[in-house]
């Protein structure tokens, strides 16, 4: 019987250390991997060095300006120009290339738009297509199938003579009105931003509210690549715009389409180094950024509110979507500055 004491004994001893020594290998686990995170989060691991492998960039196609005399200060909520990451993603633009059946596929998308009138050529790409039901004309490029479309509203005084569609309206009738074409791009997916317009003296001008107005402008951007936003030549203004009436026929609803969209290849791209935010500033303060809107105040002293990084969609065929340096002011300024540092640009 002692014997059998012992050994029972023994074996409870033995349970109770094995799951003590359990408990402490999942206490030490945890522990090990609490430490690794905190170590992670003090002393990251710096990036891998830039690719490059696109090798020189052509220059961002900023509009020509006059220099403006101004005078910058800064008061972001961090109170100094932020520091912003050390490289980023360069994204390929395929281009688009002429075939024997570029004619052709235009009209299929003309007619699958509405536009099913004779075509006429303006240039060695460009064509318009009329639509008589609603006094408008596309004129679009056979090659890139850029297009815009206009009409006269002194020929169809009705459009003007109901509300607006409300913005959520407007952009999925904008949207369908692309799908239906096969124009709409699966990274369209960006902001939407309206404006409600109104006609005074023969000129479209903004409108306080819904109620008041004759049409709605939609703008839809491209979706934010690599977390980060996409810009325009105007930063209120899209590359692809509507401009809607308040008539229930989406054939005769649509007045007005901007429609400057060049695709972006997410799967081909290339990491490149960037320049400190305080060298875009310098460059900024050197003029040698672009004044993408000067602001409501009209003054050559400006003061900084936000910097950040954005992808610049020009609107034009380009061969690389690239990131620039965005600096917002008081009164809507807004200034972009090219990122990627400037031996990696080419003449």
């Amino acid at each position: 019987m002692a014997s059998l004491t012992s050994v029972a004994i023994t074996t409870r001893k033995a349970v109770r250390f094995t799951i003590y020594f359990i408990i402490f290998l999942i206490i030490a686990r945890i522990a090990l991997g609490l430490l690794s995170s905190v170590i992670t989060k003090l002393f990251p691991a710096p990036p891998p060095a830039p690719t490059v492998s696109f090798n020189k960039l052509p220059t961002i196609p900023f509009p020509t300006q006059s220099p403006m005399p101004i005078t910058y200060t800064v008061q972001t909520a961090e109170g100094s120009i932020p520091s912003l990451a050390t490289q980023a993603k360069v994204y390929y633009m395929p281009q688009a290339h002429s075939d024997l059946l570029a004619l052709d596929n235009a009209k299929t998308a003309a007619a699958a738009l509405g536009f099913t009138g004779t075509a006429t050529q303006t240039s060695s790409t460009l064509y318009q297509f009329p639509n008589s039901d609603n006094s408008s004309t596309l004129e679009m490029n056979i090659i890139t199938k850029t297009f815009y479309i206009g009409s006269d509203l002194n020929s169809n005084p009705n459009i003007l003579s109901q509300i607006p569609p409300s913005a959520n309206d407007a952009a999925a009738t904008a949207k369908n009105f692309l799908q239906s074409g096969n124009l709409l791009p699966v990274d369209l997916t960006g902001p939407v931003t309206p404006e409600f317009l109104k006609i005074t003296n023969k000129q479209l001008v903004s409108a306080i509210s819904q109620s008041e107005a004759n049409l709605i402008k939609i703008n839809l951007f491209r979706k934010d690549y690599d977390k980060l936003p996409s810009v325009t030549q105007n930063p209120q203004t899209a590359n692809v715009w509507f401009i809607l009436g308040g008539n229930q026929n989406q054939g005769k609803q649509i007045v007005g389409v901007q429609y400057y969209y060049y695709p972006v290849d997410e799967t081909q791209f290339a990491t490149y180094p960037l320049i400190t935010s305080d060298a875009a500033f310098k460059e900024l303060q050197l003029g040698k950024g672009y004044i993408a809107n000067l602001g409501n105040g009209n003054t050559n002293k400006i003061t900084i509110r936000r910097v950040y990084l954005a992808y610049y969609d020009p609107g034009i065929p380009m061969q690389f979507y690239q990131p620039v340096v965005v600096f917002e002011g008081d009164n809507n300024f807004v200034a972009y500055v090219p990122a990627v540092t400037s031996a990696y640009y080419g003449q």
